[in-house]
């Protein structure tokens, strides 16, 4: 039977990619999203994708939705955290609310959804859990103290989850893209666009395929000597 995957975030950007890819290889796919309902119809009604929708922000949401899914299609085997948002700006004129909102979605997401997940794994023996982190959650990056915080927080948070996990078949990464050809991306304007480019030594953005082709990777049957890593994704533009 196909292993049963779900992808925060999942309808757009990255996270759509990331959905399509592991639909290719094989896996039935469930893909979250909280708003955007025309994307989620636009992924859903071509593809057969099983589409969810709540808040990964909210813990009890979460349980919710992870039980819903596996009495509609069946138990997880694979996690993808890539849900994200940003609301920058710099620290002395940021609001609690901008600081809360990016910590809740992007970094407390990070436990709502493992937390629903990790005791079914630990007890099939089996579970790939992959978290989206970035490239500034490693660089820092101008106006994203909280940005860079909870992606940061990722990482550390993917370190200690592994190491309670790996005895039970359980492998945990993170991934850390660098500037990616989103729509969000490509709706900056040229000048600052070109700006990003010319610090990528490889010259462009990445496609979100080629993000999604190393999520592929991490969450295969046969990759299970890794984990606690970080894959870095990122042209070469920050080199950890």
């Amino acid at each position: 039977m196909s292993r049963i995957a779900v992808v925060t975030g999942g309808t757009r950007g990255i996270g759509h990619a990331v959905s399509l890819t592991l639909k290719a290889a094989g896996y039935r796919v469930v893909a979250t999203y909280v708003g955007q309902e025309e994307s989620a119809r636009a992924l859903s009604c071509p593809t057969g994708i099983h589409v969810e929708r709540f808040d990964v922000g909210d813990f009890d949401a979460c349980d919710e939705a992870v039980k819903r899914i596996e009495r509609a299609v069946g138990p997880i085997d694979v996690l993808v955290n890539n849900a994200g948002i940003t609301r920058d700006a710099t620290l002395h004129k940021m609001t609690k609310q901008q600081w809360n909102e990016v910590i809740t979605t992007n970094l407390t997401s990070c436990f709502n959804m493992c937390h629903a997940v990790i005791g079914g794994m630990r007890e099939r023996g089996f579970g790939r859990i992959v978290n989206v982190a970035s490239i500034n959650g490693q660089a820092g990056q101008f106006g994203q103290t909280n940005y860079a915080a909870a992606k940061a927080g990722i990482i550390g948070f993917t370190k200690a989850l592994a190491l309670e996990s790996a005895a039970k078949g359980i492998t945990v990464n993170a991934i850390a893209p660098g500037y990616v050809a989103t729509d969000m991306v490509k709706a900056v304007p040229a000048d600052t666009l070109a700006k990003v480019v010319a610090h990528i030594p490889v010259g462009r953005l990445a496609e979100p395929k080629e993000i999604a082709q190393a999520v592929q990777f991490l969450v295969a049957d046969d990759t299970c000597f890794m984990t606690g890593a970080t894959l870095t994704i990122n042209g070469g533009q920050y080199m950890a």
